[in-house]
């Protein structure tokens, strides 16, 4: 029995023997070739200057309408996205604007709001949007025709949205004519309280935005294969138990990035806070962006206002970079 064996082994040893020496032949074969190649070219291929391959491939006209074709679109990014951004913060470089706006209480007061309302603006939006989503999963034709529906707000101007909610809650406007009329009952001067000029803005920001968010979650919902439907079924977990084991895992890395997504959104903000609320009652619900933007017309201090939006990008830049990283995440544990 040991001498077949023998015989086997013998057999692999010299078949790799074999292997080895035909790869060793074809690569002196290539490095042979590539010498006479470069021998036959002559003694002027060898000072012959690099060039990248993408030149190699482009020679005469083609060359030129590459060029053509990119120096537009640099010029382009250069004036509009790469200069404003060196400009600004150029304009922002002094420690004496931000010295000056640290010690306001204005600034601080426009962080918290920012903070609030970024916070429950965009976890609000984000549940109802989940919930949405799975009840626009349903197969019934009005449903299907709610959806459409639903999607209003979004395809809508924002300004022409944002005004209208604010000519609903000035005193005495549309909002306390309604519920006087119905409910006997005489409504606040809505935009007189913080905190119902905050919910003001919540409110008009989550029925814009909200529609998008649940058209994303409910594509991502249909990209659930029905064969885990079946199989939840056949284990017995329906209802709220299949909602909380499977599509909330599934759904996870989507909705994580659809928060980072609007977090970012909210933060840079400028219509809703500046038309709905105005900043009332006060100024007292402005935002960074709106203050930003009203140090730069009414106090006439570019450079301020420019100091209060780079003071986001602390947060900005890390929700940008895990944005990014949960892009690249595929892995989903049930």
């Amino acid at each position: 029995m040991l001498f077949p064996a023998r015989r086997r082994g013998s057999r692999l040893s010299t078949a790799k023997r074999s292997s080895r020496d035909a790869r060793s032949g074809r690569g002196e074969e290539a490095a042979v070739s590539s010498t006479e190649q470069v021998l036959a070219a002559g003694p002027g291929a060898l000072n012959r200057p690099w060039r990248p391959s993408w030149h190699r491939h482009l020679s005469g006209p083609e060359f030129a309408w590459a060029i053509a074709f990119i120096v537009p679109y640099a010029a382009v990014l250069v004036a509009f996205a790469i200069f404003p951004i060196a400009y600004g913060f150029w304009m922002a470089s002094s420690p004496s604007l931000y010295v000056q706006l640290f010690a306001s209480d204005e600034y601080w007061d426009a962080v918290v709001t920012t903070a609030l309302y970024v916070g429950i603006g965009v976890n609000t939006g984000m549940f109802l949007a989940l919930l949405l989503s799975g009840f626009f999963m349903r197969r019934r034709w009005w449903v299907k025709a709610m959806l459409v529906v639903s999607m209003l707000p979004w395809a809508l101007p924002a300004q022409t949205g944002f005004i209208s909610f604010h000519w609903m809650m000035v005193y005495w406007g549309f909002l306390n004519s309604v519920l006087e009329k119905l409910f006997g009952i005489y409504g606040p001067d809505w935009l007189s309280h913080y905190w119902l000029a905050l919910g003001a803005n919540i409110v008009a920001s989550t029925w814009k935005t909200m529609p998008f968010w649940t058209l994303i979650l409910l594509a991502g919902r249909t990209a659930i294969p029905q064969d885990l439907y079946d199989a939840a079924d056949i284990d017995g977990a329906t209802g709220f138990r299949r909602f909380v084991h499977l599509v909330v895992p599934l759904l996870a890395n989507l909705y994580l990035v659809c928060t980072l997504l609007s977090a970012i959104w909210m933060i840079g903000d400028f219509n809703t806070p500046d038309l709905v609320s105005s900043g009332a009652p006060v100024g007292s619900t402005e935002v960074l962006a709106t203050l930003g933007v009203a140090y730069l017309f009414d106090h006439g201090n570019p450079g301020l206002g420019v100091a209060v939006v780079m003071t986001a990008l602390p947060v900005l830049i890390p929700l940008g970079i895990l944005l990014i990283r949960r892009l690249h995440t595929r892995e989903v544990q049930l």
